[in-house]
């Protein structure tokens, strides 16, 4: 009974270890910057919008993407 029960025990560690080897923990990110002050500039044409700027995280770093005008 002893020798089932180590068993047990050593294939349930062998489990868990198998799988927390699997799992990606991704670095903490620094918070994200207050967001830029954009002047919006006259629309290109009538049937545009306007696509607020706003940070993306880049590789390792937040990075600013600009505002533009987009077609409806």
């Amino acid at each position: 009974m002893k020798k089932r029960s180590t068993f047990h025990a050593a294939l349930l560690s062998c489990l868990c270890a198998s799988m927390l080897s699997a799992c990606v923990v991704e670095p903490a990110r620094p918070p994200e910057p207050a967001p830029l002050v954009e002047v919006v500039p006259e629309a290109p044409a009538p049937g545009y919008h306007w696509v607020k700027g706003h940070y993306r995280w880049e590789g390792n770093h937040w990075e600013w993407v600009r505002g533009h005008w987009a077609p409806n």
